[in-house]
């Protein structure tokens, strides 16, 4: 499988030779050159065909495709050119999944994108979404996420055991985050019967199932959870980064992009050269699965 940068040959070359990479142009990578392609017309008026009716002149399409990395990339992707396609390191998730929408799309019959994490713990394995792109998902939204994480665990040889947290257990509270989890339980068992669920309930009980089971006796989540999905980007995105930190010795798989229709990955700043490496076997498993 080729490799392919998207930049201005130059810029790559120097990084290469400041950090001593062993790596040569036309052997071990392909450059798209974004200063002088003999594709950009082709890329820019499709781009313009996509999006006309989106807000984007054609004077915007030609300045976008010159200066867009994750938007030439996607363009790629969709035109067949590439497999799949890594971004982001750099600015926000919703930087880049904004041409990832405008070019991609969701995948057949889902309506939501969202960003999973995976953490190493000492003593357990477990995924947290959405910890990047929804800031407050409804129900059917979370219902969605959570049987699309649940189905990319299975890919990864995980047997999902999912639960809802909240800041409540079992109906203790009327807040609207743990009414909204009640009902995301309730639409996950009726679309999704094969997955083992239970919540709402607080993260301590998730993850210890005898106090679980005293709590509960009819709990529908018969052993540790391991993937644990939180109501808002806040809540996610906290836990995950103090689980990062904390117990997980700041080693991270993910942000997994959930819900597009070709295998892409959004990373983000923080992510290390381990994780890149990660992510790109990740998306390479992702590539075989959509062949």
């Amino acid at each position: 499988m080729s490799r392919m940068l998207i930049g201005r040959p130059a810029i790559i070359s120097q990084r290469i030779e400041r950090f001593g990479l062993r790596l040569t142009e036309g052997v071990d990578y392909q450059v798209v050159n974004v200063e002088d392609d003999h594709r950009y017309k082709d890329f820019w008026q499709t781009y313009h065909q996509l999006t006309a009716r989106k807000g984007v002149t054609a004077q915007l399409a030609k300045i976008d495709m010159r200066r867009r990395l994750t938007l030439i990339g996607a363009m790629m992707l969709h035109k067949g050119e590439v497999d799949g396609l890594i971004c982001g390191t750099w600015t926000t998730p919703d930087a880049h999944l904004h041409y990832i929408n405008q070019v991609i799309g969701h995948r057949k019959g889902i309506s939501t994108y969202a960003c999973m994490n995976a953490l190493l713990l000492p003593d357990r394995q477990v995924f947290l979404v959405d910890t990047h792109i929804n800031y407050d998902p409804s129900a059917e939204q979370l219902a969605e996420i959570t049987i699309m994480a649940a189905e990319e665990m299975k890919r990864f040889g995980v047997v999902p055991k999912a639960a809802l947290l909240s800041h409540s257990n079992f109906g203790s509270s009327n807040h609207p985050t743990a009414i909204k989890m009640r009902q995301t339980l309730a639409l996950v068992q009726a679309r999704a019967p094969w997955l083992e669920i239970d919540g709402e309930m607080h993260g301590d009980v998730a993850i210890d199932t005898p106090a679980r089971r005293e709590l509960m006796p009819t709990t529908s989540l018969y052993s540790d959870a391991n993937l644990l999905v939180l109501p808002n980007l806040d809540a996610a995105n906290i836990a995950y980064n103090l689980l990062k930190t904390a117990a997980g010795g700041n080693i991270a798989i993910g942000p997994v992009l959930l819900g597009a229709a070709k295998p892409v990955q959004i990373l983000t700043a923080s992510t290390t050269v381990r994780r890149i490496v990660n992510m790109t076997a990740i998306t390479v498993a992702d590539i075989n699965s959509y062949k």
